[in-house]
Parts: C-alpha cells; structure tokens; sequence
C-alpha cells in the first residue's frame, strides 16, 4: 500500500489518541468528515490499522516488575516449536514472545508485580512447558524508552 502525506498525517494522529472523532481529525487534517471516515475505512480493511486499544498505566495496576526471559528449547522440531508456541501464549505475565537468532531460541517480555511474583512465574508457568532447555532473565532496572508508534 501506498501512503500519501495524509495518509501517513492521520496514521500519527491515530497513534496519538484513537478516540478522536472524524470531525476533529477532519480539522487537523483539513479534509472533509467524509474524506476522513474512507482513508481510515481503506487502511482498515488494506490491514495497516489492525485494533484499537487502551493502553494502561502498569504502576496503577501493580505490575511495574518487567523481566526479559531469554528461552532455549532442548530440540529444535516442529512439534517442540509448536508445543512450546501455543503454551507460552496462553500464560497472561508474558506480554510478549518472539522467536529469535542467536544463542536462544525465545525472548519474552514478562510482567509481574514484583520479584516473589516473578520467582512463582518462573516456577509455578514457565518450567513447567515441556521442551524448555535453559533459561535466562534481565530485569529492567528502568524504562528509557517505551512507545507503540510506528512511523510510516
């Protein structure tokens, strides 16, 4: 898809705060409600936007704890890969699960409240996937950069 100046103006402006009004994005963007409405209709269904969600402030929630697992299956097959795949996202403290190069197999982005929440994860969820080889966490110490906008 290509996207024209407008396009990649109003994407921003979504990113900022999606709960602004076609009319309100209209002015910003000085094009009709209706101009406005289509462009976000065609980036819908083009799959550019794919959701719209609350972001939500982790320390009202009591989860402020944020650990980075690093995963190493023992084998590498498919049925290992897909086993492992499905179960680890099905666990709520895993926000994240990428499968990755280089000396591990997985990195995971955790959140819990504090380390004893962190240590009943690791014991109580993340050990007991089968297939799991080895495992090595980080903890974040502080949060220097966190943003879900992506620049078009």
């Amino acid at each position: 898809m290509v996207f024209d100046e407008t396009d990649k103006r109003l994407l921003a402006l979504l990113q900022q705060d999606c709960k602004q009004t076609n009319k309100e994005l209209s002015n910003k963007l000085n094009l009709s409600v209706t101009a406005v409405y289509e462009r976000i209709k065609k980036l819908e269904k083009g799959g550019v936007i794919s959701n719209y969600v609350a972001l939500i402030n982790k320390e009202t929630i009591d989860k402020s704890f944020m650990a980075f697992c690093h995963i190493k299956l023992i084998q590498h097959s498919k049925d290992f890969v897909m086993r492992f795949e499905k179960e680890v996202s099905t666990i709520d403290e895993v926000l994240e699960c990428y499968h990755i190069s280089g000396d591990y197999d997985y990195l995971l982005k955790v959140i819990v409240k504090d380390m004893a929440s962190f240590r009943e994860f690791m014991v109580k969820k993340l050990t007991t996937i089968n297939h799991i080889g080895s495992t090595h966490s980080m903890f974040v110490i502080n949060e220097v950069k966190h943003t879900t906008a992506i620049t078009v």
